[in-house]
């Protein structure tokens, strides 16, 4: 059975109940149910951890029995497993719910299978429903399940050389203003943003995401990896978010506590050590590279030693889009191994 306009409309509706939802451990989810004639029943989002689903919390809103015949509309597919919270399959099974129409799979080893447990128990499933869309409310959420960390972006901004900085450590600013305007844009997209100690130290970083001198809205958690000890008056002391420090050279263990404290995105600001080392240990998804049209020579590179020995080590990635910014350039790009499943999942080790 084909999905109705209804349905459509539904599921448009479910996608803005999703972002109602916390970003987190778990996926910012919204259900609508529909009537046997299309009418709206009830509508639910899930609130974050330890909180009904979105399907059950619409549901909830229900008389006993008043689901009977009713679908389902849900923007990632019905889970099939008992955590802090029961199976929502089962629950819809339970309430007599006869269609079920989704838009993403469930990635989960031990939480997918929802539409295989549906089907099995004669609940007509449709999948694939606005996926472009969902995927967009929950895409970083999709990634950092499949890998058991965060997405991370890796950013650095470079002469046309590839330097830094010039040689007496001077680098504001390489890049104009309209490339620094992007850079602030994109730390407020960002769950949290990481520097290593070395440029705590070098440049004493705010971390925050600013239009001009005024805050955005939205902070990312400052994030300090490094064993070097950050002076008590650092500006990143004085950051919205209290800053998380890391006193180790373990970026997969750095990774493991992001992503057990919620965060989906992380946005590497440098220095090139630190950016380095994610590229050399293959843990960087996504990298931003600013070019500015001027020459500094010496011994600054915005990326060093990330392990290559010969031509046939380099690391390959694939162009998304070139940006002029002003005079500048922005190259961002992806690894060209990044359909692999086992490129940087939770196995993976990284040191820095």
């Amino acid at each position: 059975m084909a999905v109705t306009a209804t349905e459509r409309r539904a599921m448009d509706r479910a996608l803005a109940l999703a972002t109602r939802g916390p970003r987190g451990v778990n996926p910012q989810v919204g259900a609508v149910i529909l009537s046997p004639d299309g009418e709206v029943l009830a509508e639910g989002w899930h609130r974050g951890s330890g909180t009904p689903h979105a399907e059950v919390d619409a549901l909830s809103k229900l008389a006993p029995g008043a689901a009977r015949g009713a679908t389902a509309i849900v923007t990632l597919e019905p889970c099939n497993h008992t955590g802090r919270t029961g199976p929502c399959a089962l629950a819809l099974i339970e309430a007599g719910v006869t269609r079920v129409v989704y838009a993403l799979d469930d990635p989960g080893e031990v939480s997918g299978g929802g539409a295989e447990r549906l089907r099995a128990a004669g609940v007509s499933v449709e999948s694939g429903e606005r996926a472009t869309e969902a995927r967009a409310v929950i895409g970083d959420w999709l990634i950092a399940s499949r890998l058991g960390r965060p997405h991370v972006t890796v950013k650095w901004a470079q002469s046309l050389d590839g330097r830094a900085a010039a040689d007496d450590g001077s680098s504001q600013w390489i890049t104009g203003p309209e490339a620094r305007a992007d850079v602030h844009r994109r730390r407020a997209q960002a769950d949290a943003i990481a520097v290593g100690t070395g440029t705590v130290l070098a440049d004493d970083p705010a971390l925050t995401a600013r239009a001009g001198d005024e805050l955005l809205p939205h902070q990312p958690v400052p994030v300090v990896i490094g064993t070097s000890a950050t002076p008590a008056d650092a500006a990143v002391h004085r950051h919205p978010h209290t800053p998380l420090f890391f006193d180790t050279h373990d970026l997969s263990a750095v990774l493991a506590e992001l992503h057990a404290r919620g965060i989906q995105t992380l946005f590497v600001e440098g220095g090139p050590t630190l950016a380095s080392a994610f590229l050399s240990a293959g843990l960087a998804d996504r990298v931003l590279a600013y070019v500015a049209p001027v020459l500094l020579g010496g011994s600054r590179l915005a990326v060093t030693d990330i392990g290559v020995r010969s031509i046939d080590q380099a690391h390959r990635l694939v162009v998304d889009e070139w940006l002029p910014l002003g005079a500048d350039l922005l190259a961002i790009a992806h690894p060209a191994d990044a359909d692999d499943p086992d490129r940087t999942g939770p196995e993976k080790e990284g040191t820095l």
